[in-house]
């Protein structure tokens, strides 16, 4: 977080009149809504969230415990921001944007109270290569210069809101994000850094329709609910359905360019794996550590509420600003059940009319407000880019309840449901993502791209793998009921190829060098083997093979290899000609 230093010559100070939890009343304190204040003799970081006559109440970020009424306040006339510029990749910050490794090299394992640490270094010097001269307009949203940020081309842009005639702009060279790179004409100075209120949306020039996907490299996600740049997700389960897998799963092979993963709440022994594991992942464009494009925002649920609250909008501020350079940017956030519950403690110790199951009344309000400021843009400035921020929220409703108040709110405002099924984990089928109850409403908005970058006929295949699977689950009540032998033998071919979708199509091993993940086109060539050998076999059991015949053929078995190996163009050759020819075979011996 941006470390805010309150004006010396401002008497806006004030004394502590109630504590309660991390909530505290102040008096005497000359405040506006959202600012940031500093509580008590360790100038604890807080943010006002009402004020009633001559009362302030101030949620604080930090264990408030020892605290006591007559410590001072002071308002910063600041509020809630973060520090935007170069060195945000590859760090793990806080809910506040304190990072971590800084705090724990200073402190050991635990963080003092009243902490504070810019969230940039300041003594470190980057390589700025200017793309303005003097003389040059320049307006928000225009690129100053470039700064190379691991693998990424860091455009350092002019601030919202500021703009003029460029007077003087530095020569190449290596600069600290405090030095001035650039002055204006009025004398405005700009350098590689600058600040963002976290609760407010960076501004945009225009939203653009969301049709080019998010390829996630994942079958059951990629084909039958793809989610598009820009675009909102949920990832509702219960513990051990397999989240945060998903998560990473989407932060590793997702085409965007920036990842920002938000651990909001989660368990501390959970937040420590994902700690571990992020660094030591490799990022398949490069082979470097994906972390060198990733933000991580760590908030474990023993830390404070009310910095879980705050760690939301960090998050998506962060990836606002990657996205105004014109990049991608995927955002996860693991869970956002969590960051409700933080909402409700607040909102109960402010004694505020409590909603359904307590969450407070602003419960859908506060969500949308989130997922509203995903999307694929038009970035502001001169030289327009399109940029894009993905949303993709994890929920953890108690005991898998999807009718629980956060989930039911995530699925009005979200557009793309995977439902994590804890039937299908225990079976050991993954991604455990139930395709029954899942749903994309992009379909359409993608349907020209799948068409014109994949096959024409893509929509089309998807439709009839879902009408087979839908099929096979009215099915499956009967069989529970008299066995599949009772069937019919279209019912019980419809069951086949059913199984082959699920088992070859819709199971992915996220461990696998080659199955983790699968390109689009490899996703079409399967999902066509699988139905051209169900529509072979249609006709060939209308021509009196048996159900028992068409399961013991070899080639059926082989379509599953193909997950598995890299030269997969010629091995499907290989498939589907062993398929005619078995077929052939068959019919022959009638």
């Amino acid at each position: 977080m941006a470390v805010a230093e309150a004006d010396d010559e401002a008497d806006d100070a004030g004394e502590i009149y109630g504590v309660t939890g991390p909530v505290v009343t102040a008096i005497g304190l000359d405040a506006a809504m959202n600012d940031l204040i500093l509580v008590g003799d360790e100038g604890l970081m807080g943010e006002v969230i009402e004020i009633e006559d001559e009362k302030t109440t101030v949620q604080v970020y930090e264990e408030t415990s020892g605290i006591k009424p007559g410590e001072p306040v002071e308002n910063t006339g600041e509020s809630l921001t973060v520090e935007l510029g170069p060195g945000l990749l590859s760090t793990i910050y806080d809910g506040v944007q304190r990072p971590l490794p800084e705090l724990a090299d200073s402190m050991g394992d635990f963080i003092e109270r009243g902490a504070l640490i810019p969230g940039l270094d300041r003594e470190r010097k980057w390589k700025f290569s200017p793309a303005v001269s003097r003389g040059d307009e320049v307006s928000e949203g225009d690129e100053v210069g470039v700064v190379q940020e691991k693998e990424i081309e860091h455009r350092i842009m002019v601030p919202p809101g500021v703009g003029g005639e460029v007077a003087e702009v530095v020569e190449e060279g290596r600069y600290t994000v405090e030095d001035v790179v650039a002055t204006l004409d009025d004398g405005t100075e700009l350098n590689m850094r600058h600040e963002w209120p976290v609760r407010r949306a960076r501004p945009f020039d225009a939203k653009l329709r969301p049709d080019v996907p998010m390829v996630t490299g994942q079958r059951v996600l990629d084909t039958f609910f793809p989610i598009p740049k820009g675009g909102t997700g949920a990832i509702p389960g219960p513990f051990g359905s397999g989240k945060t897998v998903t998560q990473q799963q989407l932060a590793k092979w997702s085409d965007a360019d920036i990842v920002v993963y938000i651990g909001c709440g989660e368990r501390g022994n959970e937040m420590t794996e994902v700690l571990k594991e992020f660094p030591e992942l490799e990022d398949p464009r490069t082979g470097e550590p994906l972390m060198n494009r990733t933000v991580l925002i760590a908030n474990t649920s023993n830390m404070p509420v009310a910095a879980r609250e705050a760690s939301i909008y960090t998050g998506i501020t962060i990836a606002e600003y990657y996205r105004d350079m014109g990049y991608d940017v995927a955002l996860m956030a693991d869970s956002t059940s969590r960051w409700a519950e933080a909402m409700r403690e607040i909102s109960s110790r402010l004694e505020e009319m409590p909603g359904e199951e307590g969450y407070p009344a602003y419960l859908a309000a506060r969500l949308a407000e989130f997922y509203e400021r995903a999307g694929r843009f038009e970035t502001a400035g001169n030289a327009a880019e399109r940029g894009s921020v993905t949303v993709v929220g994890a929920v953890s409703p108690p005991g898998g309840d999807f009718s629980e108040p956060v989930t039911q709110n995530t699925l009005r405002i979200t557009k793309v449901f995977w439902a994590l099924d804890a039937s299908l984990s225990e079976k050991r089928h993954f991604p455990a993502i139930n395709w029954l109850d899942s749903y994309s409403q992009y379909l359409d908005n993608l349907r020209e791209w799948f068409s014109e970058n994949v096959a024409e006929d893509f929509a089309d295949r998807r439709a009839e793998a879902m009408s087979l699977l839908s099929e096979e689950s009215d099915l499956q009540e009967i069989v529970q009921l008299v066995g599949s032998d009772a069937l019919p033998q279209n019912q019980q071919l419809t069951l086949e190829i059913s199984r082959m979708l699920r088992q070859y199509f819709l199971q992915q091993n996220a461990f696998h060098p080659v199955d983790t993940y699968c390109s689009i086109d490899k996703q079409y060539e399967l999902l066509g083997l699988v139905l051209g050998w169900g529509e072979m076999a249609q006709e060939a059991l209308e021509r009196g093979v048996s159900v028992d015949d068409l399961r013991a053929m070899e080639s059926n078995r082989e379509m599953a290899r193909i997950t598995r190996i890299e030269d997969w163009k010629g091995r499907a050759e290989e498939v589907r000609e062993k398929m005619e020819q078995e077929f052939e075979e068959l019919e022959a011996e009638l």
